[in-house]
């Protein structure tokens, strides 16, 4: 008869970001626990809060079934000797397979003969097998660890108790001092201790000692009682998708309540408001229908709705004490001046090896500088670029960026324009941070994206420079994060940047200024263009470009980011025509054969004179012709000028042998071919692109 499973681990308080992560590995732990021993069942459900990690199995087996496995041991050669009596090794596979010689047969296999035997395997009971859950339950790993009392052993918080039942039974088995068995916990202030009978009671049980153990019940539990408070005061919350997780995961029994704040505060810079009630005290911010903040929050507590007003009044308390100190720094970091907190970054420390902040800075105006006269910013652009890059980094010894480091750059903003900067240079503060995570969100502004673009890249050439680059998954200072959004950046705004030269000119710029710097970059960096160029691969993966085509345009001769990104999108549309196979073949044929020449033979010239046929002299008009448009093309426009030189060059092949004795003919003919080798170089690396 089948059974049901429940696995709780009841613990500590967990932090809420670990909650959700570490029911998933749960489930999918027991989920191939269950695989390995052979035991089948119909589905998992999961429980989670923060005091407990709970999995649900339906319908597993009373046993495991019986198998029955053929094992081959030694060859027959082996098995007997030379009078035809079993030897020792032929006796001890047996014995190790916990049978006699009575039960060998021979079988061939691949022409020789081997010992087999037949081995039965009776299943055991389920509940005999599932005590292994506690190897699942010692196995689990967590972002932090700790251990407790005098033991070595380590998990994410002290393990209380833990119920294991299957069906009405207890399945033994004790970790530490715990024993299995059926008594869970319930709220920590409004709950009692309960016996489960049986699994299926779980939830019912729990929710009458005030614990909803399902998390997505409790979620949406939460989202419903704002809507109502919402849709009550003709309110707009809205339900920022992490705030929620992490709320659902730091309650057991949610109620939501609204609490005020004195309207006074309204006159604090919005950011800051948000941030002391979002980041600090996991508070909902309310708007009216405009779309202003007032002055009212939400907060979900963890319990019922008795002695309610207390609490709402303790987080009122709490609430207005961060404010004060909000509305303080505010008023005290108006007193600054830019400059004085410009001099100030002297004294902050970028990096031990690498130098101050006030260092960096100047290494950023002259980046900044180098990039954007390239990508052709406007005069008044470039001015804003100037100023805003001399100062971006100011707000980092304000009072405000102190109490609230999230705040850095926002701050930097609002200060800029309250001591008069130009708004485009105030943006560019804010935006020189951006993106703040792989797939965020992007500058607007030219000159706030090349500010961002000039700052990740003096700290990717800093540490380089330094020797401190990434290696495996170690990354402390984000720099594949860093560099993965120059490229995200550069490729949403569709600007020119070779990266290999931008690279070049960046970094004669800074060792050859008369200013020190606190540091000098490399100027054969080819670690840096790997790894930049690893950023680029990962870029082309989340497009779903496939491997070979990723391949074929990092590894081009082309080395202007974006046109590397077009070519590869060029490529992947392509991959169905009728003849792209034919067209990558005949390309990648003139590839290989220009790879035969001596680096001394290649001068890209072709005398007509020593042509012997007509297709010699087809291909060479054909590509004249070709040539002559190649550099002021697109790179859409280039590959079918190259496709269209596909027949051209199949006759050519079908009409002439390249490799003759005749020297000069034989150079003159891989000439032509180099030259053919040339533009596709310029597009991609094509003879990495598989055809098959």
């Amino acid at each position: 008869m089948a059974k049901n499973l429940l696995l709780e681990i009841g613990l500590e308080e967990m932090p809420a970001h670990v909650v959700w992560p570490s029911i998933k590995q749960l489930e999918d732990r027991v989920s191939n626990f269950l695989a390995e021993n052979s035991l089948t069942f119909e589905s998992i459900e999961t429980f989670s809060t923060p005091r407990r990690l709970a999995i649900r199995v339906t319908n597993i087996p009373d046993r495991q079934e019986d198998v029955q496995e053929e094992v081959k041991g030694p060859a027959k050669k082996i098995a007997l000797d030379a009078e035809g009596n079993w030897s020792k090794a032929a006796e001890g596979f047996v014995r190790g397979q916990g049978l006699t010689t009575d039960a060998i047969t021979f079988r061939e296999l691949n022409g020789v003969e081997y010992v087999y035997v037949t081995k039965y395997i009776h299943g055991k009971e389920s509940k005999e097998v599932l005590a292994g859950l506690l190897d699942v339950v010692k196995s689990m790993n967590f972002p932090t660890m700790m251990h407790w009392g005098e033991t070595m052993f380590e998990y994410i918080r002290p393990i209380h108790w833990i119920v294991a039942l299957l069906d009405e039974e207890i399945i033994p088995f004790d970790l530490l001092d715990v024993q299995t068995g059926r008594t869970t916990a319930g709220h920590r202030f409004l709950g009692d201790q309960i016996e489960l009978a049986e699994p299926n009671e779980y939830e019912t049980k729990l929710e009458e000692q005030f614990v909803i153990a399902d998390a997505y019940k409790r979620q949406q539990m939460i989202v419903e009682q704002i809507e109502e408070i919402a849709k009550k005061n003709k309110w707009v919350i809205t339900l920022d998708p992490e705030l929620l997780e992490e709320v659902t995961n730091l309650v057991e029994y949610p109620t939501a309540f609204v609490g005020d704040f004195d309207e006074r505060f309204l006159s604090i810079p919005e950011e800051v408001l948000v941030t002391s009630m979002k980041e600090h005290q996991r508070y909902f911010e309310v708007r009216n229908q405009a779309g202003m903040l007032l002055p009212h929050f939400i907060s979900v507590r963890n319990g019922n709705s008795v002695k309610l007003d207390n609490v709402v009044k303790g987080n009122q308390k709490v609430l207005a004490a961060r404010l004060e100190d909000g509305e303080f720094f505010f008023e005290e970091d108006k007193k600054l001046s830019i400059e004085d907190c410009v001099e100030k970054l002297k004294n902050v420390t970028f990096h031990e090896k690498i130098g101050s902040m006030h260092e960096k800075m100047q290494r950023v105006a002259l980046i900044s500088q180098v990039i954007g006269k390239r990508i052709g910013l406007s005069d008044e652009e470039l001015t804003a670029l100037k100023r805003a890059s001399e100062i971006y980094k100011f707000d980092l010894v304000t009072n405000m960026v102190g109490e609230f480091p999230e705040l850095q750059g926002i701050m930097g903003e609002k200060y800029a324009l309250l001591k008069g900067e130009t708004p485009a240079v105030a943006t560019a503060i804010r935006e020189h941070y951006l993106p703040v995570s792989s797939e965020g969100k992007l500058p607007k502004t030219a000159v706030g994206a090349v500010l961002a673009i000039a700052d990740k890249l003096d700290s990717v050439l800093g540490f380089f420079a330094v020797g401190m680059i990434p290696s495996g998954s170690n990354d402390p200072y984000a720099l594949r994060r860093q560099t993965y959004g120059i490229i995200r950046i550069i490729e949403e705004k569709d600007w020119t940047f070779p990266f290999t030269d931008m690279q070049g000119a960046i970094v004669d710029a800074i060792n050859e200024d008369v200013l020190d710097y606190g540091i000098h970059f490399n100027r054969d960096q080819k670690e840096f263009i790997e790894f930049f160029k690893g950023r680029i691969r990962q870029r082309l993966q989340l497009h779903h470009i496939r491997h070979d085509i990723i391949d074929a345009v990092v590894e081009s001769h082309q080395d202007d980011l974006v046109q590397i990104f077009k070519t590869a999108q060029i490529f992947d549309q392509h991959l169905t025509d009728d003849h792209f196979k034919e067209t990558m073949e005949a390309l990648t044929r003139v590839i290989n054969l220009t790879k035969k020449m001596e680096p001394a033979a290649i001068t890209f010239q072709v005398d007509p004179k020593l042509f012997e046929n007509d297709s010699e002299k087809e291909l060479y008009a054909a590509v004249k012709e070709a040539e002559d448009v190649f550099a002021n093309q697109s790179m859409a426009e280039n590959y079918q000028t190259l496709t269209n030189l596909r027949p051209v060059i199949e006759r050519y092949f079908n009409d002439t042998m390249i490799m003759v004795a005749d020297e000069k003919v034989r150079d003159n003919r891989l000439n032509q071919l180099a030259i053919i080798t040339r533009m596709a170089d310029a597009l991609a690396s094509i003879d990495k692109i598989i055809t098959k």
